[in-house]
Formats: structure tokens, C-alpha cells, sequence
């Protein structure tokens, strides 16, 4: 079995579409329905072909009139689609169908599933690429009472709207074969997903594993994994540890982001937050009720100390989730990428929240060295939006001088670009930061609590040192920690 089991797994090795279709459809106890709206019964269509459909496949369909469609699942309150909630509805509602009408006396030991997608292909004047939601509700056992699912989102970068379809009926079947035959290895699960897919023609920007079965599963890891192998750029999760798609999150948001180590998070990390926070809501332009805060760290920054530690992500990400955060994990390491990325979803007042010592990195030319354009090209994609820096103030160690935008030392050779910027508004000092945390840094905080130094709780905001107590945080943890998820 484990030799199999290894040459499944090598690339060359990969069982074909034809391949994995068979094999569901031979298991006599695998049955369920397919309702695919957006792009044709593309999933469907590979069980058909491969022969022994009859005893998979309880019902095909594509209800692609809205009529129809809203008559079957019901309206959504957003007048959309090609949404989450329009994809669970179609969930649920096949799944219910299921257990209505195929007699559990009669056949026993059925594993049921509902499979389903609502997709939006490039439209003619290819402005739009396209993208969509996938799922799949399932059971493993016939007398599982809560239902396994795995949701994602996919974005299609082929430009031509055949070649979109056939991408998606092949991430609908290794999803489906994903779920009943690499359920206990949900890693190696999302790799499949690319299984006779090039990397380049499909982003996987969100994923969700529910249900009994995917209990030892943490969202926040799936989501690293997504970024670890180059599925998609950025992934976010909100407070409650469930990943959450970007451009839902974003879309024509005002946007403040932070970006840090937060390992911890410090009482300089929650001053600069709620400053420039307390600046930014009373921008002109800016309305409290459509803004979000973002708290974003780089994989550049997880990477820091080498391979990615992902019990030390868990542990940031655990203290964040647990203070009501949104986290952000994005492959920008620059800062005019993430600004660029944020501009695809909104239009609306960006503002990012940053110290001294990085607005000197932001104006370092050697991060900009790959651009044909150079610095002028980044700085243009960085400042020409609507977009504002808050500056916190830094400490000089040695002089004990308070560095801000007026005193920074730029390369000479920027000093006139930093001009340019600085006395056009879009740089920002945050002037009523508490100068009595100044001396406060992560790493020295990071230093004292694992050598079990004391005085690193009063570095902390009030509540945290507990919780990093309560839940043993940032500590060496027994070999147990992430291994559960493989």
C-alpha cells in the first residue's frame, strides 16, 4: 500500500482525470448529484464519459436562467451569483434532496455528496478574466450525521473562455477525488487540486475545510498553504480563524493596513493602530462604516529565521484572531505591491500604517532594481492612488533624538523625491504617539519571554501577556503541534 501510495504522489505517477473519474464511479457506495451553473456541466461531463455514471451520478444539472435559478435556491440580498452564499445554497438544497428522496433502507451503506460550482467566465471584451466558487458536501460514513465540506475559490487567467471551462471540470474532479480518497492528508489535498493543471492558467485564493472529519484542521494553515505553493499572492482570515476571500473583504473598502512581525503584538504595534486609525477615520473622504483594518505580514517575514515555522505563524496568528483581527499573508514584500493589489478591489482611501525605519526602506533603490522604470515606477503605482502614509516615530538608540518625517535620512539621491511626496501630503506624522514605549521592540520582547527573563508582560497591551500565557504562545511546544494537519 505504501508503495502506491508513494508513486501516486510523484508527479509522473499522477493518476489521470479518466483515471480518478473511474474509480469514483466504481465504488458502489459513492453517490450524489452535480449542479453546475456558469460554465457548463464541465465536472459532470468527466463522469459521464468515463463510463459507470449510473452508479455515481444522481442527478446532473445547470439551472442557468436566474429564473430558474432563484426558483430552485432562492434570491440572494446581494443580487449575485457567483458568490459563497450562492454556492452553500446549492449545497445544502442538493444534499436535502438527496436524503429526501434515495431510501437509506434500501441502500445503507451510500455515502452520500452534493458537487457544486457557480462560475463567471472572461466575458467578450476579456476585461473581466473570471473566476467562481467550487464545493463539494460529503459524508464519510452513511451514518455521519454532519456533512464534510470543502469550499474554494478559483480565478481563471486563460483567455479564452473553452479553455476556462475545461480547467474547471478538472479541479471539480480531483476535488471530488480529493474528498474521499485524500481527506486525511488535506495538504496534500490542495495539491491535487492542480493535478493536469499548469500553475499559471488558475489561483486558488481561498479555501474552507468544515465538518467532523477536518475537525484537526486550522484554516489559517490551509490559507499558508495556498501562499507556500504559489496557489495565489495573498490570503486573509478574519477573527474567528476562517479564511475569507480578499475580494470579497476589499471590495471599494477604505483600507488601513499594518504590517509587521507581531510576534508579539507590543504596546507600539496597538499605539500605532489606534493612532493613525484615529487619523484616517477623519479623512475627508473616509466613512467609518466602509473601512477595515487590516494587520498584514509578509512570507518574507515568516521566512525570516529561514524554512517557514508554522507553529510560530499559529501562534501570531492565534494572538491576532484572538484580539478580533484581520490577518493578512501576502507574498508583497514591497509595499507598492500590496498597495497595487489592494487597488484592484477598491478605489476608495488606502492608508498604510508604518515606522520610521520603514519609510527609509520604501525609499532604498536596491528594492527596485528588477522595475524598467526603477523607483519612479514603483513610487507611481505607490502614491498616484488615493493613498496616505502614517508615520510612527522612532527613537534614536544612541542620541535619543525622535526621528520623524522631517528629520529621516534618505540616500542623497532620493532626498528630492522624498520631498516631492512628503510636501504633498502623503506622508503623515503620527504626533500624539505615547513617547514613554518608544524603547519597545518585538524581537527584545520575543528574547525575554522565551529565555523566561521577566518584565516582557509590561511591554505587552493589557490582556495580551495573558493570553499568550493561557495558550502558551511563542514557547517550544511538544512534537504534537501542527502535525495533525498532513
Amino acid at each position: 500500500m505504501a508503495t502506491v501510495q508513494k508513486k501516486e504522489f510523484a508527479f509522473e505517477n499522477i493518476p489521470s482525470i479518466k483515471a480518478k473519474t473511474l474509480r469514483i464511479n466504481l465504488n458502489p457506495e459513492i453517490y450524489g448529484t452535480f449542479a453546475e451553473i456558469g460554465a457548463g456541466q464541465e465536472t459532470a461531463r468527466h463522469f459521464f464519459r468515463a463510463g459507470g455514471a449510473s452508479g455515481t451520478i444522481a442527478k446532473a444539472m445547470s439551472a442557468y436562467d436566474k429564473a430558474f435559478s432563484d426558483a430552485i435556491y432562492g434570491l440572494e440580498e446581494d443580487g449575485r451569483y457567483v458568490t459563497q452564499s450562492r454556492l452553500k445554497k446549492m449545497l445544502a438544497y442538493e444534499m436535502q434532496l438527496m436524503e429526501e428522496r434515495i431510501d437509506r433502507k434500501t441502500y445503507p451503506d451510500r455515502l452520500f455528496f452534493s458537487y457544486a460550482n457557480t462560475v463567471a467566465t472572461i466575458d467578450f471584451s476579456k476585461r473581466y478574466k473570471g473566476h467562481g466558487w467550487v464545493g463539494i458536501r460529503f459524508q464519510l460514513d452513511p451514518n455521519q450525521k454532519e456533512f464534510d465540506e470543502i469550499i474554494l475559490h478559483i480565478r481563471f487567467k486563460q483567455n479564452e473562455a473553452r479553455l476556462q471551462q475545461e480547467t474547471l471540470g478538472i479541479v471539480g474532479v480531483n476535488l471530488i477525488y480529493g474528498a474521499f480518497y485524500k481527506y486525511h492528508k488535506p495538504r496534500k489535498l490542495l495539491k491535487y487540486l492542480y493535478d493536469h493543471i499548469d500553475k499559471d492558467t488558475l489561483e486558488i485564493d481561498m479555501v474552507n475545510f468544515a465538518g467532523p472529519n477536518f475537525a484537526h484542521v486550522d484554516n489559517r494553515l490551509m490559507s499558508l498553504q495556498l501562499i507556500r505553493n504559489d496557489m495565489t499572492d495573498a490570503v486573509m482570515f478574519g477573527a474567528d480563524g476562517n479564511n475569507l476571500l480578499p475580494a470579497a473583504v476589499l471590495y471599494k473598502k477604505n483600507i488601513l493596513a499594518l504590517r509587521g512581525s507581531f510576534r508579539p503584538v507590543t504596546k507600539v504595534n496597538m499605539d500605532m493602530f489606534q493612532k493613525s486609525y484615529d487619523i484616517f477615520i477623519r479623512e475627508q473622504t473616509v466613512d467609518e462604516e466602509n473601512t477595515i483594518v487590516i494587520f498584514e505580514i509578509t512570507l518574507a517575514n515568516l521566512k525570516a529565521s529561514g524554512e517557514i515555522d508554522e507553529q510560530d505563524f499559529m501562534d501570531r496568528a492565534e494572538l491576532l484572531c484572538s484580539m478580533g483581527h484581520m490577518v493578512m499573508i501576502s507574498k508583497f514584500q514591497e509595499y507598492y505591491k500590496v498597495v497595487e493589489y489592494f487597488n484592484n478591489y477598491t478605489k476608495s482611501r488606502i492608508g498604510l500604517t508604518m515606522g520610521v525605519n520603514n519609510l527609509i526602506e520604501v525609499f532604498d533603490e536596491k528594492y527596485y532594481r528588477h522595475l524598467s522604470g526603477g523607483i519612479l515606477e514603483a513610487f507611481g503605482k505607490l502614491f498616484f492612488k488615493d493613498l496616505k502614509v502614517y508615520l510612527y516615530p522612532m527613537k534614536n538608540p544612541e542620541t535619543g533624538q525622535i526621528m520623524t518625517s522631517n528629520n529621516i535620512k534618505v540616500h542623497p539621491r532620493m532626498k528630492e523625491l522624498y520631498k516631492f511626496f512628503k510636501y504633498n501630503g502623503k506622508v503623515m506624522d503620527i504626533i500624539d504617539y505615547d513617547p514613554d514605549i518608544l524603547h519597545i521592540f518585538s524581537r527584545d520582547v520575543l528574547k525575554k519571554l522565551t529565555n523566561g527573563e521577566e518584565g516582557w508582560e509590561d511591554m505587552l497591551p493589557e490582556g495580551i501577556a495573558e493570553i499568550i500565557k493561557e495558550k502558551h504562545l511563542f514557547l517550544p511546544k511538544k512534537e504534537e503541534s501542527t502535525e495533525t494537519v498532513k
